[in-house]
């Protein structure tokens, strides 16, 4: 299957996050990602499944790479490790930053906005989606 084929994977909102996120998996250094499950389930798209790949696009919709999913699984918020955290590819030292960095992209205009809700927050018992990922092509 061709990048053309693939669904895309859109890493925040179009924007300079987007294009620091996507810079960081070409590099390598963001293997790891996560979602809320609220969002799926908004989307009405199933849960991502360890195998699958995407075509990553850039803030101008353009494809840039192709990854593919290895891992994937729910966890609370408060469950994040940090690994995981780390393997973001943010510079996330601890699980306290990783949170307070999430915690400003959610409680963000951009996704309260997309989300409808300007009062929206999180928890520790938040389900998220983490899923890991490695970088199969750069287009």
């Amino acid at each position: 299957m061709t990048a053309a084929e693939l669904p895309t994977y859109e890493f925040a909102f179009p924007g300079p996050l987007r294009d620091q996120l996507v810079a960081a998996v070409l590099d390598g250094t963001k293997t790891s990602t996560t979602g809320l499950l609220q969002d799926l389930e908004i989307e009405g798209e199933a849960m991502p499944e360890v195998g699958a790949r995407f075509a990553v696009v850039d803030s101008a919709g353009r494809p840039v790479a192709v990854i593919e999913l290895v891992e994937v699984r729910v966890a609370r918020i408060g469950d994040v490790d940090l690994d995981h955290a780390r393997d973001e590819g943010e510079g996330y030292a601890s699980v306290a930053d990783w949170r307070a960095g999430h915690e400003n992209y959610w409680h963000g205009v951009d996704y309260r906005g997309w989300l409808g809700d300007p009062a929206f927050t999180i928890d520790d018992d938040t389900p998220a989606v983490l899923e890991r990922f490695r970088l199969v092509e750069t287009l």
